[in-house]
């Protein structure tokens, strides 16, 4: 049986790999500590649980508009001028199922064969993808850790070519946790101000910033390139929302009207309820973002510390997000079975085997050498599976 040859393109995921060892491991009664899931171990507030039950009880269960119910769409617009200084309209709003899916809807409205999309790296694991899928390239721009993996605007300004489509930009970053300064976005903005195309600014971790760090949008700091702008944002971690799948784009209003188009050809709308629980998110009590905030910083804070206490391993400290990017290279060598450590799945891999503590290679963000660790869970278990890592390299050593 043939597949379409747009599979071809698309990299095999090490972290199925390493989710389905892991899984394997749970089934036989060993204790994984979950370090590489990317999700908020909190519950939503509690407005969020009682309107979607209230949503239920009142019948809601009949399609939507494709883009998303009038409320919640002038929600969305009200939170864009409460936290990123823009006033759209909701005709420029497409309400999406989670922030991938609106990601995945611009990829088709906007990538052809032909096209370059630029991406910093260490990059979420679906950008590539998805630009890939529609037969364009993705263009990868490296960042180091040593510029706090954050691309300067001269490094992306030697990335554009005549061919570029767009610039997907993320900040505060999944995987390395990473955020702009204002100062550096404006940087940045002025070499797409440059330009002749799109910019994509996923901004889903926004709200998880730590030591009072200043996390602007572009859209506030460039007003001028709105209209080849996107905003892409959600519920999933700024309410820990992320099996309700609601997320949106914000977009000019040509852009949005492809969207609903392509929208209404795939999934049609998203839940009608989670619809109903995301409007609560949004018109609700916020005081549960702060603790959540407030708790992630806390955890942060244990977690480098904590693998900066392992020896080979070393962790600089992210400004966002819930995950820290370890540098685990003075790992390589080590002993393990018949072979050494000789790469980051290698010690992803022996981490689980050995220590039962799960986590994503970097290499499948495209920073060979590092390890992505997720520090939504509690300090409790941070501190025990970071201890698990210390034996087992201890006992690897000899």
């Amino acid at each position: 049986m043939k597949l379409a040859a747009r599979l071809h393109a698309v990299q095999p995921s090490v972290t199925l790999a390493m989710s389905a060892r892991a899984a394997e491991l749970r089934q036989s009664g060993t204790d994984v500590f979950a370090f590489g899931v990317g999700e908020p171990d909190f519950e939503p507030p509690d407005a969020v649980l009682d309107a979607a039950r209230e949503a239920i009880g009142k019948g809601v269960s009949k399609y939507t508009a494709v883009t998303g119910i009038a409320p919640l769409k002038a929600a969305i617009c009200d939170h864009a001028r409460r936290k990123k200084g823009f006033s759209p309209v909701p005709e420029q709003v497409t309400v999406t199922v989670g922030a991938k899916h609106a990601l995945f809807n611009l990829a088709i409205a906007l990538f052809e064969p032909g096209d370059e999309v630029l991406i910093p790296s260490p990059f979420w694991v679906s950008y590539p993808e998805q630009v890939r899928m529609m037969g364009a390239e993705p263009v990868i721009v490296p960042t180091r850790e040593e510029d706090g993996w954050r691309m300067s605007g001269a490094a992306l300004a030697a990335a554009v070519t005549p061919r570029t489509k767009a610039l997907i930009l993320c900040t505060p970053s999944n995987p390395t946790g990473a955020a702009y300064t204002p100062a550096e976005l404006r940087a940045l903005l002025e070499v797409v101000r440059a330009g002749d195309y799109w910019l994509i600014a996923d901004e889903i971790y926004a709200e998880l910033s730590y030591d009072g760090a200043s996390i602007r949008s572009v859209a506030e700091l460039a007003p001028d390139l709105l209209d080849r702008t996107v905003i892409v944002d959600g519920g999933s971690t700024t309410y820990a929302m992320t099996g309700w799948r609601i997320g949106w784009a914000i977009s000019p209003r040509p852009l949005a009207k492809a969207l609903d188009t392509v929208q209404g050809q795939s999934t049609t709308n998203p839940s009608a309820i989670a619809q109903h629980a995301a409007l609560a998110a949004l018109t609700g009590p916020q005081e549960a973002i702060s603790r959540m905030r407030d708790a992630f910083q806390a955890r942060r804070d244990v977690m480098v510390a904590e693998l900066n206490a392992v020896p080979g391993v070393r962790c600089r400290v992210p400004e966002g997000a819930f995950y820290a990017f370890a540098d685990c290279r003075g790992l390589y060598g080590l002993p393990w079975g018949e072979k050494r450590i000789a790469s980051d799945e290698d010690v992803a891999f022996f981490l689980l085997e050995k220590a039962h503590v799960a986590a994503v290679p970097g290499g499948a963000f495209g920073a060979p050498g590092y390890v992505r660790f997720s520090y939504a869970t509690s300090e409790e278990r941070i501190r025990a599976g970071v201890a698990s890592m210390r034996q087992a390299v201890a006992a690897a050593r000899g």
